[in-house]
């Protein structure tokens, strides 16, 4: 796991209100919690658009927009499906930022791909960031290093967390 301050869903709502920007997620492995997370603050609504949640692979490309061809030649778990998966939320949900999350939430690996691998991408006006997380612990761990990978990053977008 990277070392990097902590940034929490209450510091990443009030950064997006202050930059007066919008964010929405493709979640894969976190199912959700990426979402859930960031709308458990209250007033989040004047932040977050919403969110696909895109657990099964053919889902990927009919919901968020990701290639099939590309699917079928890296599979699911990939840093540049994590690019598409950030790129359609921000499209499909007319966000500003969107944000994606692909990776193996364990215990067995997938297409070959260890558990623990976390693929995080996140899109804005501002550029295309990508971040490979390698996560320690049973499912539930992984997925937390996921949601916190995917806070930093937007709090990182906005100028207000480095990397």
């Amino acid at each position: 796991m990277n070392d990097r301050p902590v940034t929490t869903p209450e510091r990443v709502v009030a950064a997006l209100r202050a930059a007066g920007e919008t964010v929405a997620a493709a979640e894969s492995l976190t199912a959700g919690l990426l979402t859930a997370a960031l709308t458990s603050v209250p007033g989040a609504s004047a932040v977050v658009r919403g969110g696909l949640v895109v657990y099964a692979t053919d889902l990927k490309a009919t919901l968020a927009g990701v290639d099939p061809a590309l699917l079928a030649e890296r599979g699911a778990v990939d840093p540049e499906v994590a690019v598409q998966l950030a790129a359609g939320a921000r499209d499909r949900c007319g966000a500003d930022i969107g944000v994606g999350l692909t990776g193996v939430a364990g215990p067995d690996p997938q297409d070959g791909v260890a558990p623990g691998t976390v693929h995080l991408a996140l899109v804005s006006a501002r550029g295309v960031r990508g971040e490979v997380i390698t996560a320690g612990g049973d499912r539930e761990a992984v997925r937390a290093a996921a949601v916190a990978g995917a806070l930093a990053l937007i709090a990182a977008d906005l100028g207000t967390l480095p990397v």
